[in-house]
């Protein structure tokens, strides 16, 4: 599927005012002409709006946020997102969707998909007519406030199987203090999403959770001449 480009700067939705919702909004706003947002829990967007000082995040009704908006990003856990666009469905049709969540157990212990699929992918399959794209699952929602580390920035992996859909992601978050990265095809979240709970084990056992994500490490190679 390819995804028309209306607008040079894509508008921006975050649907979610929970833990997610809300580190995604406060990373985003200085970095966004403007953020809309959108979640069940009305009373929490405008308080943390109000905190902002920002009139660039303009909190509207779900249905709202769709319409007005290119790219929109999910902040909810996987089983909701399902949710969501099965309810959504019509109104999502030529919309890039942002999939940031991790198919977890609700006690962190495990995965409720099986290693032949991932969260992203099952998404896609639940709303054909949107380009799914996966991004941020590697982050725990505390490192938005900081994301410089001692070995530089966190990464960004960026997933998706149209490009167009992704590179537009990537242009997205491109001013955000991360390292953004094309992280190949859609089905690649099943090993991130497999690898972040490994890094979150690993993150509890030198005690250091949840200010846990990853960094690539290498270096680029030198330009042909």
């Amino acid at each position: 599927m390819h995804v028309s480009a209306e607008h040079a700067r894509p508008r921006l939705a975050v649907i979610g005012s929970g833990r997610m919702g809300e580190a995604l909004v406060r990373l985003l706003a200085p970095h966004r002409e403007e953020v809309v947002w959108a979640g069940r829990d009305p009373e929490r967007l405008q308080r943390t709006i109000d905190e902002l000082g920002r009139v660039g995040v303009r909190p509207l009704g779900v249905r709202d946020a769709i319409d007005v908006s290119d790219v929109i990003v999910l902040a909810l856990w996987h089983q909701h997102a399902l949710e969501f666009v099965s309810e959504h469905r019509r109104p999502l049709q030529g919309k890039i969707i942002v999939d940031i969540a991790n198919p977890f157990t609700e006690d962190f212990t495990d995965f409720t998909l099986p290693e032949t699929t991932s969260a992203a992918e099952e998404l896609a399959e639940a709303v054909p007519g949107a380009a799914v794209v996966g991004a941020l699952k590697n982050t725990f929602w505390v490192v938005f406030d900081d994301p410089q580390f001692p070995e530089g920035e966190s990464d960004i992996l960026v997933t998706g199987d149209d490009q167009h859909a992704k590179e537009r992601v990537m242009s997205v978050f491109s001013n955000l203090p991360f390292r953004v990265l094309d992280a190949g095809r859609l089905r690649n979240n099943r090993t991130i999403e497999r690898m972040t709970l490994l890094s979150r084990e690993i993150a509890i056992r030198y005690d250091h959770y949840p200010r846990t994500t990853w960094r690539l490490l290498g270096q680029a190679p030198a330009p042909v001449a």
